[in-house]
This record gives structure tokens, C-alpha cells and sequence, in this order.
């Protein structure tokens, strides 16, 4: 042969290091087509594609007398082969480059698995943007007060009738009897909501109001229903306290009126925001606990994530004993933060027992919603919130917090002096 009569395989294009390592398993190939022992480079799980060029006309007799078949490619043919087989590589899925394979006798290259990056991060990120907005939003709806508040926590005890409404109708909780009919469940609505604007009218009276809302939740389940059965009324009920009555404790803490006064920011603020007489204890008591289930949520979450080994409950088997310990050490910690700052409650002993109730309460919310979502087969209550699921799950912790904070300010600190 002439120099130069046959020139090395050209390669369409060169796509991983470890081509040249399959050289050996495709020798026999490309020796029985008659092409050269070049490097023969192939793309991973598809159909190997070589065009091979002649220069001379005179080497196609050469070629022949040697026993190697002609590969006669002029540049357009070369190009069109180039660009076809390129539209059916991309076009061609994994299995259908697997059987062109082995009908050519090609070995079988499978494609490697590539990590995933960033998986989880915009769930992350999804749960810090949102939690910031809902977080300015509720400080400005708290700071504010009055009928603003009422209404953002309305807003709260409707989505949570609906959310828990979806729990009881669930194929889990559901089996075996009839969901509650159309009108029980939007009288119990209409009950959750009133609780709270009762007790807003009647600056903390709620009580005979539950009792009320009760019987009429129960006479109309009972007259709609042809064979109520003790579950049903008990969930019902249990609907009215959870979505209604906790909710208003948020709006009796609000309205307790009681200055804090003791604190240099509450004497600097401005007369055009309400000036001194904006700050009263309720005002103090509903941004504390507020900050303080953040606090615990924040904490148990970042602390579970990093040391959590042991398994706190079954109810919640991502909950570890670690992250519990975590949430309460930035509960109690915000809770004196606040007690330095505002100067409430009264002493630092008072503002540790407020952080550990805190986190205590948020805690079991928690845990008393995921028995529900257990029950009912969910994983969320909604996708209200992203990257937070629904508003029980975002809310869950604040529902027995508000109650127990109103009870320990209103009947506790006043009998022991805090």
C-alpha cells in the first residue's frame, strides 16, 4: 500500500476517557469489516459509527489486492452519514440502542449512573423563603392587633376545618362509615370561626360558646345522619376544639391589656404606632411564644439533622431525642433573649419556665397532628405552603401553645409573683 492509502478510523466524536479501554473488546469487529487497528472510540450505550476515507482513487485496487473491502466516502456522503447517525444516536432511547447493538455483535455499554446534585436543597430553600414571609407577615398582623388579628387567626381555624375535615373523610379514617354529610361539615366551620369572633366581641369569654357550638354540631350530625355512630361524634366534636377553640386562646392572649413597661424600647416607640400604651403584656406574651415555636422547630430541625441518632417517638420516626433537646435549648434561650430585651416577664426563672412550655406544647401539637396524618394515610395535610405541606402542618405547633401560655400569664405568674 501506498503511504498514506488508508487513513485511520475518523472519529465522529470522542465522548468519555475510557473509550480507548473497549478498544480490545472490539477488535474482532472492526477486524472482520477490514478497517485498521486504530483507535476506535465509541459512545456509551449506543451503536458504534465510523466513517473511514480514501484519498487516492488508485489505493481502491490496493485495498482490494489485500483483502480489505473499499470504504469509498465522498465528503457529502460523509457529512450526511455524520449528521444521520448523530439525529438517531439523540433520537434513539437506551433499549433501542441496546438491540441495534447486539444485532451488530457489539458488546453491550451500558451508561453510567450520574449523581443527582442539589437534591433536597429547593425543598430546603422552598421552606426558608416561605417560612421568612409567613414570619414578617405574622409579626406585622400581631403587631397590629385588634380585628386584623382576629381575622388572620379566622383565617387559620378555616383552613384547618378543611384540612381536618379531609383527614376524617380519608380512606384510613373513613372505612366502615359515612363521612359527615355537606351541612354538619360547614355549620362546623362556621362554629370554628365564631368561636374566635365571640371571643374577640366578648374580650375572652368563650367557654359557654364552645359548649354551645357543641350541641349544634351534634344535634344536626345526628338528625342528618341515618345511624351516627360514637366516632363520628366524637370526631366532631374533637373538630370543633381543635380547629376553633385552641385558635381563640391566641385571640384571649392578644387581648390581654396589661402594660409592659419596664423595657427602654417600649418607651422609645413611637406615639404614631400607638405609642407606650401599644405595649401590653399580651402584645410581649404573643410575639415571645411565637418566637419561641420557631425557636423549637428551628432548633429540633437543624439539631436532628446534625446529631439526631436516637429515635424520640414512633408516632414521628424522623423526631430524635437530640433534635428534641436542640429545640428546647433555643426555646428557653429565646425566651430570656426576650426577658433581657423587653423585660418580661419579671424574672429569668419566669422566662425559662415560658420557653420550656413552649417547646413542651409545640412539641406534642406536633405529634398529635402526625397521629392524625398516620390515620388518615397522608404524608401532608395540603400542599398549601410549599415546602411546608399544609397550614396544620405549619400550625400544628402553635394550636395548644397559645392556651397554655394564656393559662400560665393569667392564672399562674399572678399567684406566685411572676
Amino acid at each position: 500500500m501506498q503511504t498514506g492509502a488508508w487513513h485511520s478510523a475518523r472519529i465522529l466524536r470522542p465522548v468519555s476517557a475510557f473509550n480507548q479501554s473497549v478498544k480490545t473488546s472490539l477488535t474482532p469487529f472492526h477486524r472482520r469489516s477490514g478497517l485498521p487497528d486504530s483507535g476506535l472510540p465509541c459512545r456509551p450505550g449506543s451503536v458504534v459509527a465510523v466513517v473511514c476515507a480514501c484519498d487516492q482513487p488508485g489505493t481502491q485496487a490496493e485495498a482490494s489486492t489485500s483483502g480489505r473491502n473499499s470504504w469509498h466516502t465522498s465528503s457529502s456522503s460523509r457529512q450526511q452519514s455524520y449528521t444521520t447517525r448523530r439525529t438517531q444516536t439523540a433520537a434513539a432511547s437506551t433499549s433501542a440502542n441496546a438491540s441495534t447493538g447486539a444485532a451488530s455483535g457489539l458488546p453491550e455499554i451500558p451508561l453510567p449512573d450520574l449523581p443527582v446534585r442539589g437534591k433536597g436543597l429547593g425543598s430546603l430553600a422552598l421552606r426558608v423563603i416561605f417560612g421568612t414571609v409567613l414570619g414578617l407577615l405574622g409579626a406585622v398582623v400581631i403587631t397590629t392587633g385588634g380585628w386584623i388579628f382576629t381575622g388572620a387567626v379566622c383565617l387559620v381555624a378555616y383552613q384547618a376545618t378543611q384540612e381536618f375535615f379531609g383527614f376524617i373523610t380519608s380512606k384510613g379514617m373513613s372505612e366502615g362509615q359515612s363521612p359527615p354529610s355537606p351541612i354538619v361539615s360547614a355549620l362546623t366551620t362556621a362554629m370554628c370561626l365564631g368561636l374566635s369572633i365571640w371571643t374577640h366581641i366578648t374580650h375572652g369569654r368563650a367557654t359557654a360558646a364552645l359548649a354551645v357550638a357543641s350541641f349544634a354540631v351534634l344535634a344536626v350530625h345526628v338528625s342528618l345522619t341515618e345511624k351516627p355512630t360514637t366516632a363520628q361524634l366524637a370526631s366532631a366534636v374533637f373538630g370543633l376544639f381543635y380547629c376553633g377553640y385552641l385558635p381563640s386562646f391566641w385571640v384571649k392572649l392578644r387581648l390581654l391589656s396589661a402594660p409592659a413597661v419596664h423595657s427602654q424600647i417600649v418607651h422609645d416607640w413611637p406615639v404614631l404606632f400607638g405609642g407606650l400604651s401599644h405595649w401590653t403584656v399580651g402584645l410581649v406574651a404573643t410575639i415571645m411564644a411565637v418566637a419561641c415555636v420557631i425557636a423549637a422547630d428551628t432548633g429540633a430541625f437543624f439539631c436532628g439533622k446534625s446529631f439526631g441518632r436516637t429515635r424520640l417517638t414512633e408516632i414521628s420516626p424522623k423526631k430524635t431525642v437530640e433534635g428534641a433537646v436542640g429545640g428546647l435549648i433555643c426555646s428557653i434561650a429565646t425566651a430570656l433573649g426576650f426577658w433581657r430585651v423587653l423585660a418580661w416577664p419579671v424574672n429569668a426563672g419566669a422566662a425559662v419556665c415560658l420557653g420550656t412550655l413552649v417547646f413542651t406544647a409545640s412539641l406534642f401539637g406536633d405529634l398529635i397532628e402526625s397521629v392524625m396524618k398516620r390515620d388518615a394515610g397522608l404524608k401532608d395535610a395540603s400542599n398549601l405552603i410549599p415546602g411546608h405541606g399544609g397550614l396544620l402542618d405549619r400550625f400544628d405547633s402553635y394550636l395548644f401553645t397559645g392556651a397554655i401560655v394564656y393559662f400560665v400569664i393569667k392564672f399562674v405568674m399572678p399567684v406566685y409573683g411572676l
